[in-house]
């Protein structure tokens, strides 16, 4: 049986790359998690507002619902930044594991104006998104990853830890 996994972070960690990538090397289906965001979180983003609990807690059963929904396995992109976020995914799949890419503010800042172009959230965030984050460091089944690192790398160092944990 093939884990299921969250790639987490802050804007602009590289969550879509690689988890787009790791679907692919593990042939698991990739659920980005941006794409279950209602219009009224999507405008709010744009506009440069931070999302609060509320606003979440819709998009966050849509997403444990999406995890029930794929027994065998998925790879989940979603930011996950507070410890509830991450427990509330949990309690739809118990032994889900999560890939925390960690990078720095100035880092994030960079690559989010990067894409601005192309990507609903506006680069006025990435601070709210430091400030909300909950580092997963002590937390069960996670992976903590220097998301400056070549992409190919990161999803060996993924891929690699999943089979360690099948194992186990």
């Amino acid at each position: 049986m093939n884990p299921s996994i969250v790639i987490m972070g802050v804007a602009g960690c590289g969550k879509s790359s690689l988890g787009h990538t790791l679907a692919q090397a593990q042939g698991l289906p990739l659920i980005e998690g941006d794409d279950f965001h209602g219009e009224s979180n999507r405008a709010k983003m744009s506009q440069g507002i931070a999302l609060t609990d509320a606003d979440r807690a819709g998009w966050l059963d849509t997403l444990a619902q999406q995890l029930m929904a794929h027994p065998q396995g998925v790879v989940l992109t979603c930011s996950a930044l507070k410890r509830a976020y991450r427990n509330r995914l949990r309690q739809a799949c118990p032994e889900l594991h999560f890939a925390f890419l960690d990078i720095s503010r100035e880092q994030a800042q960079a690559r989010v104006l990067a894409r601005a172009h192309e990507h609903f959230f506006s680069t006025n965030l990435v601070d709210s998104q430091f400030a909300t984050l909950e580092v997963p460091s002590a937390e069960p089944r996670v992976l903590t990853l220097d998301a400056t690192q070549p992409l190919m790398q990161l999803q060996q160092q993924v891929s690699t830890w999943l089979q360690t944990k099948e194992v186990a």
